[in-house]
């Protein structure tokens, strides 16, 4: 089954639909999207590595979750959804923190990011996800930034911009 994703223009309203295919290769269709960052109590951030048969960077370390908002769903819906569906985390509402907009040459996103803080287990969908694991930031800082998703530095560097202005 195709997944139809609401198409919102640049203050987020949504003006139509598309499928997944149709909006992944064409950057001029924005999307919809919920990013959540999941740290524990000692700080450290999980952070999953991308199933070998995603579509979009496999293989490569990734924000804690995210995805795609389906037709009609909104952010905090979405956000909730997604770390069920990816890593079994189903008891703990996550807190809103900011929304962007990222494009490059391959689609556009209008993102809301979450925060979570979560202790307990995690189970990951390997469909989806083909590891994943706490990092501390200064790990993540001192590794190879090709292991990476590209997407992820840049929520790493808005998360703490974020941090410095909300402190």
């Amino acid at each position: 089954m195709q997944e139809i994703f609401d198409i919102v223009d640049e203050a987020d309203l949504v003006i139509g639909r598309a499928s997944r295919t149709e909006v992944h290769g064409n950057p001029a269709l924005i999307h919809r999207v919920a990013h959540v960052l999941v740290f524990n109590t000692g700080g450290s951030l999980y952070v999953q590595k991308r199933a070998d048969s995603k579509d979009v960077q496999p293989g490569k370390w990734d924000t804690s979750v995210g995805g795609h908002l389906d037709a009609g769903e909104d952010y905090l819906e979405a956000a909730i959804r997604e770390m069920r569906e990816e890593i079994g985390i189903s008891s703990v509402t996550p807190r809103r923190l900011y929304r962007y907009r990222r494009r490059n040459d391959y689609e556009s996103e209008m993102v809301t990011t979450f925060l979570v803080r979560w202790d307990g287990a995690i189970s990951v969908d390997p469909e989806e996800i083909s590891e994943g694991r706490f990092w501390m930031l200064d790990e993540i800082d001192a590794a190879d930034p090709a292991i990476f998703t590209p997407n992820f530095l840049e929520e790493l560097e808005r998360y703490r911009k974020w941090v410095t202005t909300t402190q």
